[in-house]
């Protein structure tokens, strides 16, 4: 394969600080980050209680990834055939539908299909959420922009399972709740209607699969996010738990990761605006991920330090997915950044699959400490990839 050209930085518009277009898209994406924290432990539990294995539960949870690779690349031709408002629109009324379905629904078979259209419409509101940030933002607050949005949508995931612990999982209430999160979209959707960005006239410049490579750097910083975040939260309170931690203290040093995440995002952003080439940055937040992990065996006995390891580390690794984002806004604009966001959420959706299977492997071949060890190794080849990105 030919390799992509190197893309100037784009000034991307004018510096003018468009607050309700801004504030629209990240407060509709939030609400949906409250629906997913919720529904998802919802959807697990309700699921055991009616007597569906370990195993099923987890195929039926493994279509939200499945779901998300087939709906991004969809994202752009729908936004540029009805509108990117409009196209967000439809996808939070299905994704009530779906909900609403979920409960009503008493065949374990029927929960597939109903749970691959609830993240299919969440999928494609993300990119063209993440899109509609992206392209409004002035250029030279682009990462403070994305700073605040990854901030808010990580307090939103937070807010969900808080709400799941108060309400339970009986009846129609948790599900009626989430479904009311859904509809919470469309309040700030029609507040900024003729604020959102029209891709109508463009084309796209090059298929799908090309702008998965077109900014290598931002698309593989969020395949390792992917796959790190997903695998971590699987797989980290059966590896805390093998250190000798209680299932409680394995959750709190979770706690802590989610934190770090919540805190340093706009200290992240602030810094990449001030950064001429964000992928130096990028780079740095790849070794302290590699520092951080292995580090972890060797503290393993001291909660405390373990806990401030991963709440630093938690912060920064996050940053690949922040700050790669404004740096593939820097690259591309109009349809060209729309089709790279759906192929960032494609890489996103690779790396949730392709995560959990490889730590589970590096476990059982290297025992405990192969948790790090593979999330190491993920670590490790980006920087290498990143830094002859560079160079070149």
């Amino acid at each position: 394969m030919t390799a992509a050209p190197t893309l100037p930085e784009h000034g991307g518009g004018a510096e003018e600080f468009r607050w309700l277009s801004i504030g629209a898209a990240i407060a509709a994406i939030s609400v949906v980050g409250m629906a997913l924290g919720l529904g998802m432990p919802l959807f697990s539990v309700v699921l055991e209680s009616r007597g569906h294995s370990a195993s099923m539960i987890g195929l039926n949870t493994a279509i939200a990834g499945v779901a998300s690779i087939v709906a991004a690349p969809f994202a752009a031709p729908l936004a540029s055939r009805f509108g990117v408002a409009a196209t967000m629109l439809a996808m939070s009324l299905a994704s009530v539908v779906a909900i609403v379905g979920l409960y009503l629904a008493d065949a374990f078979w029927m929960w597939f299909p109903l749970r691959f259209v609830l993240h299919f419409g969440v999928t494609v509101l993300f990119v063209l959420s993440e899109f509609w940030i992206t392209a409004t933002a002035p250029p030279s607050r682009r990462g403070l922009v994305l700073g605040v949005y990854a901030t808010v949508l990580s307090l939103g995931f937070a807010v969900g399972p808080l709400i799941f612990s108060q309400i339970g999982s009986e009846g129609l209430l948790p599900f009626a709740i989430a479904a009311a999160m859904m509809l919470l979209v469309v309040p700030p959707l029609i507040a900024a209607w003729r604020e959102s960005p029209d891709i109508s006239a463009s084309r796209p410049s090059a298929r799908f699969s090309s702008y998965i490579f077109l900014v290598p750097t931002a698309t593989a910083a969020v395949f390792v996010f992917g796959a790190v975040e997903t695998s971590g939260f699987a797989f980290f309170p059966l590896y805390g738990t093998r250190l000798g931690y209680t299932q409680a203290e394995a959750a709190l040093l979770l706690t802590a990761v989610g934190l770090g995440n919540v805190l340093l995002q706009i200290p992240l952003g602030l810094l990449s605006d001030r950064m001429r080439d964000r992928r130096h940055l990028l780079i740095g937040c790849a070794l302290i991920g590699l520092g951080g992990i292995l580090a972890l065996p060797f503290v393993a006995g001291d909660w405390y330090a373990s806990a401030a390891i991963l709440f630093i580390w938690g912060g920064v690794v996050a940053g690949l997915y922040t700050v790669g984002l404004a740096h593939l806004g820097s690259r591309l604009t109009g349809r060209d950044l729309a089709s790279a966001n759906a192929a960032f959420v494609f890489c996103y959706g690779i790396g949730m699959l392709a995560g959990p299977q490889a730590i589970g492997i590096g476990m059982d071949a290297f025992g405990t400490h192969g948790f790090a060890y593979v999330i190491a190794a993920f670590f490790a080849a980006y920087a290498v990839m990143a830094v002859m990105r560079v160079n070149r």
